[in-house]
């Protein structure tokens, strides 16, 4: 492996991290009492003329907005409002908009919900569809000239994952490898690339000897020949989790929040879900994040 590249991904991650859970108990001492009780009172329910959307940081920014400006015309057209699409740096800069209230909505994964929630007065109401189903799967793959052909095989090996608060590009794969006995740093080498694709590619270029990562973003990159099934080896598929929610600030108005929820489960564009990679979306609510939570206090990135 290359021993330069290592250093640079191996030197952010737990600094990253702590400063989230950092943030996270500074706001646990005060600040999301209050904002809960501020969502309470009536004064504070908005109704904004402009909604702010944010997507998933899992890809290109640019790429990201170009492809979705079909769900932005969709909502537009719905909810009669303007709409901006919002994309950013990370899943953590991502929280932090929804904490500070610089967006209205957000598509997290599993575990930035989890993390934003924290933190802020927010919700979830739905989530991606996928065979009717409101769950999806990760994948950890390895490079087909590596030799490893099972979990166990990565004893040893560096593993690559993407953002640190990412559901199926570190926290699925980890519970993978943990299930099977290896844990982070003592029977692996961990590195973070920061997004999924860069997992993948990161592994089909020997860079790293593994990586795990979203079934459907990688069956995606597979489909645009991003990467060759040549050059890189599924592993292992992980149990199903509860996929991506949509949440909205809760202190939004009770009438426009019934509009956002009806756009979302009656959206049926193929063109528009593609980018979004759902079939459609399903109703889902906090509850369906409790196996998220408990996975996330067993590796340590919640507090019990």
């Amino acid at each position: 492996m290359q021993q330069q590249k290592e250093s640079k991904w191996s030197s952010w991650p737990l600094l990253a991290c702590a400063l989230i859970l950092l943030s996270i108990g500074m706001v646990a001492c005060g600040s999301n009492t209050e904002a809960a009780s501020e969502a309470a009172s009536d004064s504070n329910v908005i109704n904004p003329e402009k909604l702010r959307v944010a997507l998933l940081p899992d890809e290109d920014a640019s790429t990201i907005i170009k492809n979705n400006e079909g769900l932005k015309a969709y909502l537009e057209d719905r909810l009669d409002k303007d709409i901006e699409l919002v994309v950013t740096t990370d899943y953590s800069s991502m929280i932090e908009a929804m904490r500070f209230g610089r967006i209205e909505l957000a598509y997290f994964g599993a575990v930035s919900y989890v993390l934003a929630s924290l933190k802020a007065d927010i919700e979830p109401f739905c989530a991606s569809l996928k065979n009717s189903q409101t769950t999806y799967n990760a994948v950890v793959i390895a490079g087909a000239d590596t030799g490893i052909s099972s979990i166990e095989d990565i004893r040893g090996k560096d593993m690559a994952f993407g953002d640190i608060a990412s559901t199926s590009s570190h926290l699925i794969p980890r519970m993978q490898l943990l299930d099977k006995g290896l844990e982070i740093d003592k029977d692996y080498t961990a590195h973070y690339t920061g997004t999924h694709d860069a997992v993948a590619i990161a592994v089909q270029n020997g860079n790293t000897h593994a990586g795990g990562l979203s079934e459907p973003i990688f069956q995606t990159l597979v489909d645009r020949e991003i990467v060759s099934l040549d050059k890189i080896e599924v592993i292992e598929i992980s149990p199903d989790y509860p996929n991506y929610p949509w949440t909205m600030q809760s202190n939004l108005d009770p009438q426009l929040k019934d509009e956002i929820v009806a756009a979302f489960i009656e959206l049926d564009d193929p063109d528009i879900l593609k980018p979004l990679k759902a079939e459609g979306f399903g109703r889902v609510t906090d509850a369906d994040y409790v196996g998220v939570r408990n996975s996330m206090k067993r590796l340590g990135m919640i507090e019990s």
